[in-house]
């Protein structure tokens, strides 16, 4: 499907707070937006509405299922308070990267599915009209807000995540997928809110699936539903569709080509100041053990430098090559520490009195930063054709043409090859709609070398 192509709004309606009225959007609205990131622990949307304020029939008060009198608009007559549920199912044309049908965007087949108004802003009403921008965030969002974590977890991070996803933010199990995580880690809730829970056990989370493996795990939501997974996970995964883009006029690309990109730009390419700031290559961590008031000193390098407290860190790109610290040192930049980070060591989380470490954090804390840091070292936006199928966290494989003199067609062996997409937009209006994205990868050229 081309950019100039529109989507169908099959469903696109506001149930009141009582669910007992409804306003139908479909004629009216302006433009949807509806984002997912991976750093984000809830998917949001917004609508942009114009109504002509003979939608809805106010209530009869002597019987509340009739109605009495003229239509009212929709924001006085509903009314529109916020917490209202918006049910949305949107179909999509063309194929997949797998060349299967799109399923499109549905929030209408199950009411725990349903989005909710958070708030209602850049209101403008006249005599005759009104228009608003309709602010949405998943129900859990809402619940988020509305609940604490107060027991006392054992067992594995992983475990205590589904336990916090099931019983306090009260999602089915077919809603979300936790990875499984190494290493026992007793905590207690201290009333915290569920999302900032799952979120700093994250930073603290092991992928049990290779014994050596990176840490480093992310806590977002998806259309699908909630994703509790290492960034190693993220980034081993399947390319989900390939784009390429060409320097020809755009109205001459085919029409029904759903992989051409529309638009491209580099936002980062490297921050070396940036990266020698957050110790990305090199840092040096202090340890602080409260019972003993000892502390241990340690140095973590990028790299195979650190063999023997792990592996080589996995790319989506070539090995990350570092210059060297000045012309006279043989030294790289991943040889010279760059920050100090400060921690205490978590220990007495046990039942009755203990003096047993969590776990040993070591060797792990040292590959959350960086993990996290080379993460964003290269950053593209991009603009495709509306491809309902992509998900924040998918892999995609990107093709950008060679700058060259000579008109070969070639794709350019550094920007090109997978990226991991960190954030997107599916944007609908009336005669329009497309999918702009954030895409991030840790290096540079295609992976492995290939060309």
């Amino acid at each position: 499907m081309s950019a100039s192509e529109a989507s169908t709004f099959e469903e696109l309606f506001l149930e009141s707070n009582d669910q007992e009225r409804t306003a139908d959007l479909k004629s009216g609205v302006v433009s949807i937006d509806y984002y997912e990131d991976i750093l984000s622990p809830t998917i949001t949307a917004k609508v942009r509405v114009i109504n002509t304020g003979d939608s809805i029939a106010p209530k009869d008060p002597q019987e509340p299922k009739k109605t009495d009198g003229p239509k009212q608009s929709i924001y006085n007559g509903l009314p529109l308070r916020g917490g209202e549920r918006l049910v949305m199912k949107i179909l999509d044309q063309g194929k997949t990267g797998k060349g299967e049908e799109k399923k499109g965007l549905d929030f209408s087949s199950d009411p725990k599915k349903y989005l909710f108004v958070s708030s209602i802003t850049q209101v403008f009403q006249e005599t005759q009209r009104e228009s608003f921008l309709l602010n949405l965030v998943s129900r859990e969002a809402i619940t988020n807000e509305t609940s604490r974590v107060m027991k006392r977890y054992t067992g594995t991070i992983s475990d205590s995540v589904q336990k916090i996803l099931k019983n306090v933010l009260k999602v089915d199990e077919s809603r979300f997928k936790v990875e499984e995580t190494l290493f026992p880690y007793n905590f207690i809730g201290n009333l915290r809110k569920p999302f900032s829970t799952l979120i700093s056990l994250a930073s603290k989370s092991v992928p049990a699936k290779s014994k050596d493996a990176t840490a480093g795990f992310v806590f977002f939501q998806t259309q699908d539903g909630f994703q509790f997974t290492s960034i190693d996970s993220l980034i081993d995964g399947e390319s989900k569709a390939t784009y390429r883009y060409t320097d020809a006029n755009q109205s001459s690309i085919t029409k029904n080509n759903d992989f051409n990109i529309l638009q491209y730009s580099t936002d980062k390419n490297q921050n070396l100041i940036e990266n020698l700031r957050m110790g990305t290559y090199s840092f040096v961590r202090l340890a602080f053990n409260p019972l003993t008031l000892g502390f241990t000193q340690e140095t973590f390098n990028y790299g195979a430098k650190n063999t023997g407290k792990s592996k080589k860190i996995s790319n989506l790109g070539r090995d990350l090559e570092l210059p060297k610290i000045s012309d006279e040192s043989d030294k790289t930049l991943d040889e010279l520490p760059t920050r100090v980070v400060s921690s205490i060591v978590d220990v007495g989380a046990s039942a009755g009195i203990s003096t047993e470490t969590n776990y040993n954090p070591s060797k792990f804390q040292g590959q959350n930063i960086v993990r996290y840091n080379l993460l964003m070292t290269q950053s593209v936006s991009m603009m495709v054709p509306c491809n309902t199928d992509l998900r924040a966290g998918d892999i995609i494989t990107c093709e950008f043409p060679k700058i060259s003199r000579e008109d070969k067609n070639e794709i350019d062996p550094e920007t090109s090859g997978k990226y991991l997409i960190k954030e997107l937009c599916h944007h609908f209006e009336a005669k329009r709609s497309f999918t702009s994205m954030k895409l991030v990868r840790d290096t540079f050229g295609l992976y492995g070398g290939e060309s």
